[in-house]
């Protein structure tokens, strides 16, 4: 199957292998990477508590501006209502938000284990990287590439956590 401009398609996935409506990977990827970003900057800084709050407020705020641009692109680039492009943002870019849920409650349980803040932060900016890896493998199989494809895929999310981490190493 091709597209009007000669690029091979997609293979279409079926509903029920998507049922939270994370197929491409977009929103998991970006929420985790502003996560992640929010915690190298701010361990060393801020408490547990208020990178927690800095991670929420950073991906909500992320999020809204998403959003806001997904809504205005699809309407124009569709040439439908703003309301119903909107409809369509929502139930796409929410992924950005659940994302962000992760590595905070990786820093609540860590802080609640007693574990001090910067080992906390590591922790959280190390699962994320694996996250990034296995969310970037996943859309790329998800996606329709074969094994090497997704490896490749899985070797830039691994890569986007590998640039996190580095700034957290240089911060700190």
């Amino acid at each position: 199957m091709t597209t009007n401009d000669g690029r091979r398609a997609a293979p279409k996935v079926a509903p029920e292998r998507d049922p939270l409506g994370m197929i491409n990977g977009e929103g998991v990827i970006t929420g985790t990477v502003v996560s992640a970003a929010v915690i190298a900057a701010a361990a060393g800084h801020l408490e547990e508590t208020r990178i927690v709050l800095a991670i929420l407020g950073t991906a909500f705020i992320y999020w809204l501006a998403h959003l806001h641009a997904r809504t205005l692109g699809d309407a124009v680039k569709h040439r439908t209502h703003p309301r119903d492009a909107l409809r369509e943002a929502l139930a796409e870019t929410w992924p950005i938000l659940a994302a962000a849920v992760v590595p905070a409650a990786i820093l609540l349980v860590t802080q609640l284990a007693g574990v001090k803040i910067r080992t906390g932060a590591w922790i959280a900016v190390i699962a994320s990287t694996v996250l990034l890896t296995v969310y970037s493998f996943l859309a790329g199989r998800r996606g329709g590439l074969g094994l090497g494809g997704s490896l490749a895929s899985a070797a830039v999310g691994l890569a986007l956590g590998l640039l996190v981490i580095g700034l957290k190493a240089s911060l700190h």
